[in-house]
């Protein structure tokens, strides 16, 4: 098995090869192709590879399954005694991504 750490949208993620993973909002719609070529570190089952700070020759490709958003929050502003109380919700866009090829 090989595993690869990817950055995308500035956080790294552990991925592998028919993985489904979930980040931040990217852009792009369902079924199309993204390349990622910010790999950090290749892991196969003999060898590593660590980048300094990136590896030359290494692409991830994903394929992108869903844009949604994740569950809602409540951030609440009070104050104790003067009567003020602020009630907002707050959905983060997510985007599901399953990794094609490494």
């Amino acid at each position: 098995m090989k595993y690869v750490v990817v950055k995308i949208n500035g956080k790294q993620h552990l991925v592998s090869a028919g993985q489904k993973l979930t980040v931040d909002r990217l852009e792009g719609k369902v079924k199309d192709k993204l390349t990622f070529k910010e790999v950090l570190l290749t892991i196969d089952e003999k060898t590593v590879e660590i980048g300094k700070p990136l590896l030359k020759n290494a692409v991830v490709t994903a394929e992108i399954t869903a844009q949604s958003k994740d569950k809602k929050i409540r951030v609440v502003k009070f104050k104790s005694k003067s009567r003020y109380r602020r009630v907002k919700g707050h959905r983060q866009q997510k985007t599901v991504l399953k990794i094609v090829k490494i």
